[in-house]
């Protein structure tokens, strides 16, 4: 399902997550690209469910900046100490505030277990930061530290 997101992500967002095609021509176009009908189906409920958060998250009531975070047995274990670690790490550089930080993990507890690692938790941040007008800012932020880590791995 991953591959499928980031798939549409590179090839049909262009500032929010309603996708620029209708929905027959995407999944027709993810098929011919390889992708199973099962995947795109979990893909597009995945994107579903983003907007679906982020309207509930953003309608209720408001987090203060120091609100701290306290993650389920589940979250932990999904997560990991290094996933969680970056999330805290990106909320102290405000790149992530309380509200998208909740945004992110509904959206990782959402994806398979096997499908949680660091480098999905950077592509679920982006994804999510992607979709939200006011958070061009930490959107270019976080595009620049995952080059400046790819460019780490060239040299």
């Amino acid at each position: 399902m991953f591959e499928v997101l980031m798939y549409l992500f590179e090839n049909y967002m262009d500032g929010s997550v309603a996708l620029n095609a209708d929905q027959d021509t995407i999944v027709s176009e993810l098929e011919q690209a390889g992708f199973s009908r099962n995947e795109i189906g979990r893909a597009l409920d995945w994107l579903d469910g983003l907007n679906r958060v982020q309207e509930t998250v953003q309608s209720g009531p408001q987090f203060t900046p120091h609100a701290i975070r306290h993650f389920a047995l589940e979250e932990s274990e999904r997560l990991g100490l290094e996933g969680r670690g970056f999330l805290l790490y990106l909320e102290q550089l405000s790149i992530l505030d309380p509200m998208t930080r909740e945004i992110v993990i509904d959206r990782l507890m959402a994806l398979d277990n096997r499908e949680v690692d660091l480098g999905r938790i950077k592509w679920v941040v982006l994804i999510a930061l992607f979709n939200q007008p006011d958070k061009k800012s930490a959107l270019s932020l976080l595009q620049d530290m995952i080059l400046s880590d790819a460019f780490d791995v060239l040299h």
